[in-house]
């Protein structure tokens, strides 16, 4: 069985090496803040969504396409985190 230090690794290195840049920047940026703090449903979650394509979850991500019901209380706190970034940083 994996630990809970291998799996943040995975998570981890899974979120910053996607294959599209700004899924890349998206979920390596949440993973590097969160993962460390969140609990085991979190981490559920993020890897549910982690296991989607980079074209649909971009598209998710950015309003382009209705997520599916089961990713979509994960993808806003996924966008809250990203609206917090852009406040934080002056934009």
């Amino acid at each position: 069985m994996e630990t809970r230090e291998i799996r943040l690794k995975r998570l981890k290195m899974r979120a910053g090496h996607r294959g599209i840049k700004e899924m890349d920047l998206i979920l390596g940026g949440w993973a590097a803040r969160h993962l460390e703090t969140a609990d085991d449903a979190t981490l559920d979650a993020f890897e549910a969504l982690m296991a989607e394509a980079d074209q649909d979850l971009y598209a998710w991500v950015s309003g382009q396409a209705e997520a599916p019901a089961l990713l979509r209380p994960f993808l806003g706190v996924l966008a809250a985190d990203i609206a917090a970034q852009k406040i934080s940083a002056g934009r």
